[in-house]
């Protein structure tokens, strides 16, 4: 990895000095507030209740996951790895805190959902390991298959509950995922590849196919195919906007996108 500089460089610093949203990113805070926030969401609008120790359990396991992921890559040099870099003690502090504390809440989750993430935990490790061990491994957007994954993990929790659940959940957790994946596209185009791409029109199509979906299927609920469609939406004015927004702070307000079911609080039963 080449020398540590930008790290140090004064706008980085300013930003997490005057940038809650910049802030939010740096401190690997935003995927998981995403999931956090899907999972309740995904459970409520079913009807579904949840423990607190299950919903502890995914922001504890998704800051790890991703802290963990940006201290271990060497090929970036984006503000998020400088960031843990400069500060790699405190956070290795922080992932054994947060494993200590995931361990103790383990007894707590139910048995389906362990059973159903160990399998989930065998790929994102497996993934891991392949774009970590392998030297050309970051040419290629990893956060593809991370965002189906992230997806998959959402549902799960409301899933192991509530098995009848599974086939009338499947297409707002395909188009979920959908976004999941089109969230991490979106941003690497932005980061690598800033000619044309196809990136507009899948988001059209996400959003007319959730909309559709929140209209028509009348048997999962509505709000979670609505919540798709408007943070397609939101990435799509991100899109346009893109070139005049700072790269840290558009990363960052991409995964904002995501947390559309705030929204939709007044509409859930």
């Amino acid at each position: 990895m080449g020398t540590a500089s930008p790290a140090s460089h004064s706008p980085l610093k300013t930003a997490t000095r005057n940038s809650p949203l910049t802030l939010w990113h740096l401190l690997s805070l935003d995927a998981p507030t995403v999931a956090t926030l899907w999972t309740w969401f995904i459970a409520r609008a079913n009807h579904v209740h949840l423990p607190t120790a299950s919903i502890l359990a995914m922001f504890l396991a998704v800051w790890s996951l991703y802290a963990a992921d940006r201290l271990l890559d060497e090929h970036a040099l984006e503000a998020r790895h400088h960031f843990h870099h400069l500060h790699r003690k405190a956070f290795l502090t922080a992932i054994i805190l947060a494993s200590v504390a995931l361990a103790i809440l383990l007894p707590r989750l139910d048995i389906t959902a362990i059973r159903l993430y160990l399998i989930l935990g065998g790929l994102v490790f497996g993934y891991f390991v392949l774009i970590h061990a392998t030297q050309d491994s970051h040419r290629y957007p990893k956060e593809l298959a991370v965002g189906i994954c992230f997806a998959a993990a959402t549902f799960i929790p409301t899933v192991a509950r509530q098995p009848t659940f599974r086939p009338i959940l499947l297409p707002p957790a395909l188009l979920f995922a959908a976004l999941c994946g089109l969230n991490c596209l979106f941003i690497y185009a932005w980061e690598h590849a800033p000619q044309p791409h196809p990136l507009p029109l899948l988001a059209i199509l996400l959003t007319l196919t959730s909309t559709a979906v929140a209209i028509f299927d009348h048997q999962s609920p509505w709000p979670l195919s609505a919540a798709t469609a408007l943070s397609a939406v939101l990435l799509l004015i991100l899109h346009r906007l893109n070139r005049n927004i700072p790269a840290t702070t558009l990363r960052a307000a991409a995964d904002l996108a995501l947390l559309t079911p705030i929204l939709l609080l007044p509409f859930l039963q």
